[in-house]
């Protein structure tokens, strides 16, 4: 399946607090209020590769960045200040299999609940349309004042 992407790497860092090395998400293809669909190409250089694969908190930390990248563009597009989120806890997350060097993810977060300054979203990875990954996490958003 083609998809169009709304920005790549240089735009996507922009928008989210993490900064090299730790940037694990490289390109927004869609956006809707409560879902966000984001890409990341696997790269040996990223700092949770290990012998050519992508380790458990590098999947766990492109979900987190991909709920990241959600709010930065709704934040640059709404011309609000950028706010911070800190995972506050991971559950139910299951690993079907670790993606290669090369692998392109492709990466849904979903927004399930918000109950104040809490976020409660279910991530899914695929690769190549097979599921990589689940989770569902709570961030804990701190707005800038």
């Amino acid at each position: 399946m083609s998809r169009i992407k709304i920005l790549v790497e240089g735009d996507v860092a922009a928008l989210i607090p993490q900064k090299a090395p730790i940037v694990m998400v490289d390109t927004l293809y869609e956006h809707r209020p409560d879902q966000v669909t984001t890409g990341l190409t696997v790269r040996s250089d990223h700092m949770f590769c290990e012998n050519g694969l992508l380790r458990e908190p590098g999947i766990l930390e492109h979900i987190a960045q991909s709920a990241a990248l959600k709010a930065g563009y709704e934040q640059h597009i709404n011309n609000t200040p950028p706010s911070i989120g800190y995972i506050g806890s991971i559950k139910n997350f299951t690993l079907h299999s670790l993606p290669s060097v090369g692998d392109q993810l492709v990466t849904t977060v979903t927004v399930r609940h918000i109950v104040g300054d809490i976020l409660i979203l279910h991530g899914k990875v695929e690769c190549e349309g097979r599921e990589v990954a689940v989770c569902e996490m709570k961030v804990v958003e701190q707005k800038t004042p």
